[in-house]
């Protein structure tokens, strides 16, 4: 049985990973670079880890839609937007920047900035001559399928701390940056504590490896030692 709060069961749940071609998006030169997708719980240290890797990082979070938008999926019983719904994240957005990123070593983002709920400008990412780059967000996993079938996945990770850890690290960083009041902070992490396993299992099924700081710096580390390799054949191994 899942929670009426399980991301798995909330009604267009799915709608974000759902893949489409993504040709479009596309440039006409071959891929010349390879992503690995990094997701987990919010908290769990993704991006701690990806500034570790020394790899080149894309942050996901730039792309959630901003706080105007009228598609904003709303938290179960709450007038609170539901921030970590698939629904909240502009997905096509990540998938197009990706890659361009992967195709041409460029691409410009957005600047969001989660206190205000809005974009507030964008900026280039040159990641030019980089055959492996990171893209870190909680709903890394949600294009997992679009990223293999472009051609464009390296490897896609899920870290998982442990619900307890996960929600003290979350909570004190969404205090210290200023995110959201601390009554919305107290009401979301108990929530995401609860769900915790459910959103693990939903990001796992999806097609990410769920392992821990290490053997995820691990898997980076191998991803970059084979970057030449990944480039010509591109597998996630277990997933």
């Amino acid at each position: 049985m899942h929670s009426k709060d399980d991301p798995r069961t909330r009604p267009g749940a799915d709608d974000a990973a759902h893949w489409c071609l993504v040709s479009s998006h596309l440039p006409n030169s071959p891929a010349t670079a390879r992503v690995v997708l990094l997701c987990g719980p919010s908290g769990s240290g993704k991006s701690l880890l990806a500034a570790r890797s020394g790899l080149p990082v894309l942050r996901l979070d730039d792309f959630y839609k901003e706080g105007h938008d009228p598609t904003l999926p709303q938290v179960v019983g709450s007038s609170d937007i539901d921030w970590d719904h698939p629904l909240s994240w502009d997905a096509d957005a990540a998938v197009a920047a990706i890659a361009e990123l992967c195709g041409t070593g460029r691409t410009s983002v957005p600047v969001y900035d989660i206190s205000l709920s809005a974009r507030t400008g964008a900026e280039t990412v040159d990641f030019e001559g980089t055959p492996v780059f990171i893209a870190e967000g909680i709903f890394a996993a949600e294009i997992v399928e679009r990223c293999r079938e472009a051609g464009l996945l390296a490897d896609a990770l899920c870290l998982s701390r442990g619900a307890v850890t996960t929600f003290r690290r979350r909570f004190l960083r969404d205090l210290r940056e200023g995110r959201k009041s601390v009554p919305f902070l107290l009401r979301r992490g108990w929530r995401l504590m609860r769900d915790e396993r459910s959103i693990v299992s939903r990001q796992t099924a999806l097609g990410a490896y769920a392992c821990d700081r290490d053997e995820a710096l691990g898997r980076l580390a191998a991803v970059s030692r084979s970057a030449p390799e990944v480039v010509d054949d591109v597998r996630v191994s277990g997933g």
